[in-house]
């Protein structure tokens, strides 16, 4: 009889060869392909377009009070840890600058996810559910190759239902 294997945890990305692209979710590690050249420049423009007005606070007319980060590791719970395209947090939810801690033990205000071949079923359908136990209030998902984004909102954190 074979013993049961624990949880995957972050330990367990940790102990993997490094530049490995790995989440957690639900306990199990997932391992990524390096992205197409496509989802990489999507992902680029993201975070300038993004990241430009909000999280950039040097008087160019953007609202700013955001942290705009790319592919950062976010540990939702013990067994869920993950690594959005992009992530934002309202400034005033850190008591200091995130810049030193992995993970990021603070769950996201926003998750943008930039879909490929590969891994759109996953982003779809296990992450956006993921997100929506972990009561993320904004997840968007941007397909390059058909050059949309759909913008879901957590309508009600009782029953984890998303809205377009």
């Amino acid at each position: 009889m074979r013993p049961e294997l624990a949880p995957a945890s972050y330990e367990d990305l940790l102990a993997l060869p490094e530049g490995t692209r790995a989440e957690v979710v639900a306990g199990d590690v997932h391992l990524a392909p390096s992205p197409r050249p496509r989802h990489a420049r999507a992902k680029r423009a993201l975070a300038g377009f993004v990241g430009g007005p909000f999280d950039d606070d040097d008087g160019h007319g953007g609202p700013g009070g955001w942290w705009i980060l790319t592919e950062v590791d976010v540990r939702l719970s013990a067994h869920d840890i993950v690594r959005p395209d992009l992530a934002g947090w309202r400034r005033e939810r850190f008591a200091d600058d995130p810049w030193d801690t992995l993970p990021i033990d603070v769950v996201p205000d926003w998750i943008c996810e930039v879909l490929s071949p590969s891994n759109a079923a996953h982003d779809r359908v296990t992450k956006r559910r993921l997100y929506a136990k972990h009561e993320v209030p904004y997840y968007w998902l941007v397909d390059p190759q058909t050059r949309t984004l759909e913008a879901l909102r957590l309508v009600s954190r009782v029953s984890s239902s998303w809205r377009k």
